[in-house]
């Protein structure tokens, strides 16, 4: 079995902010805050890495550190087209969690999970990690089955799970209609050690500790082209200028197949628009993240006191990040229907994130089959809880050049030979995963 223990940090290669402490708040307090320096250093893009990783966002900027920490490998670049943290790792619900059902992918989440326990410390930035629980409510005896039937496999895998019946839930969750006549609540799943993360401290956290360990955060550089010569990938064009590199490595979320597409691949992944809402704040009511087993609904409340919700994607193709009406509407009743307390509560904004949706639902962390290219990309509502472990395993692969055991089922090929990991068992369509 793998190794699942948390790896240890790596010393710092490059002079940057310096260390973060309450010593230095305090110093910098009494002399005027002169002292402060930029969290990364803004850097141009040079002719050619060893490494080139298009996206800044949490699994690019992950990757980058772990190449650095784990493997040595600081001669890299990352390449964001815009500021870093505007895309699908500032826009999302934030929510961490392991309690998934397929044996490969519990280990794999949990291996994040457990990275995210220790990530403050190891990257010495607060990303604000709250360990609420998160709560999935069922509402029939089928449900029942299905949640117990996970939690079980979760507790043979060593991951915490508890069950909990319709008096624990309302214990939990007071403000909760267990009672309504759509979707009664006959009792619900947690996992203690889910909750959520402050989505722009993991980016500004990861890019801060990239670009101390040697790696290039290169901002405002949009990749093109890919350029190959004798059947290999040797590098990228950009709005700055051609990139020369030994390997290239997409992180790009939603934007995986059009990339693809400019090295002549075609990817089985779908592109479609996941949306988000913020309330007004209010004074605390809600200790975990709760998920509404009725419908893809899902709410925690952020430190700010305004409540976060989310649901389902639109279940059409489209690369715009914002939302649609119907879409606002369903999520309203499905918080109407199990919070109705929240009835006058005001929504301050809303926001679209674009979701790269597999044909099975599961992630791809892969060799692709032009050699030089590496893809991590395919996570569909798993991108942000994942971050830690997919820079991790992405890093593997490429400094060894095969599969991380923890990721070993999470290739390319799977989708050709058949032995697909259809997490949710809804069939080969993105938009049911």
């Amino acid at each position: 079995m793998a190794d699942t223990s948390p790896p240890q940090p790596a010393p710092a290669r490059r002079a940057a902010s310096g260390r973060y402490s309450a010593w230095r708040l305090l110093r910098e307090g009494l002399t005027g805050q002169r002292g402060w320096t930029r969290a990364w250093a803004k850097a141009a893009p040079r002719p050619h890495y060893r490494i080139v990783i298009v996206g800044g966002g949490g699994h690019g900027l992950a990757t980058a550190y772990y190449l650095a920490s784990e493997h040595g490998i600081t001669d890299v670049a990352v390449l964001e087209r815009g500021p870093i943290g505007l895309g699908n790792v500032g826009r999302n619900t934030t929510i961490i969690r392991s309690n998934y059902f397929h044996p490969d992918n519990i280990r794999f989440y949990e291996f994040s999970l457990k990275l995210w326990e220790g990530l403050e410390q190891r990257l010495n930035f607060n990303s604000m990690v709250s360990q609420r629980g998160t709560l999935n409510l069922f509402h029939t005896e089928a449900q029942r089955d299905l949640f117990t039937r996970r939690a079980n496999q979760m507790r043979l895998l060593g991951v915490d799970a508890e069950a909990l019946d319709r008096a624990q839930v309302r214990r939990l969750v007071p403000l909760a209609d267990l009672d309504n006549g759509r979707y009664p609540v006959l009792g619900g799943f947690l996992q203690p050690r889910g909750g959520t993360v402050r989505h722009d401290a993991v980016a500004w956290g990861y890019a801060r500790a990239a670009s101390a360990a040697g790696a290039d955060i290169v901002e405002h550089c949009e990749v093109t082209g890919i350029t190959q010569a004798g059947g290999r990938v040797t590098g990228v064009q950009t709005s700055r200028g051609a990139i020369g590199a030994d390997l290239v490595c997409l992180a790009v979320a939603g934007h995986s197949s059009r990339l693809a597409a400019l090295a002549g691949l075609t990817l089985p992944i779908e592109t479609h628009v996941l949306q988000a809402f913020v309330s007004e704040a209010v004074k605390p009511l809600l200790d975990v993240v709760l998920t509404y087993g009725a419908g893809h609904f899902y709410v925690s409340q952020s430190d700010k006191g305004g409540l976060v919700f989310g649901g389902a994607i639109d279940g059409y193709n489209t690369y715009a990040q914002r939302g649609t009406l119907p879409m606002a509407e369903e999520v309203a009743a499905s918080a109407m229907t199990l919070l109705p307390g929240l009835a006058r509560l005001k929504i301050l904004r809303q926001w679209g994130g674009v979701m790269d949706m597999t044909m099975d639902g599961s992630p791809l962390i892969t060799l692709t089959p032009l050699t030089g290219l590496i893809l991590n990309g395919g996570w569909c509502y798993g991108g942000f809880k994942a971050i830690p472990a997919g820079g991790f395993t992405t890093a593997h692969l490429i400094a060894c050049g095969t599969p991380h055991p923890l990721a070993a089922h999470l290739g390319l090929t799977r989708f050709a030979s058949g032995h697909t990991v259809d997490e949710r068992g809804a069939g080969p369509f993105p938009y049911a995963h």
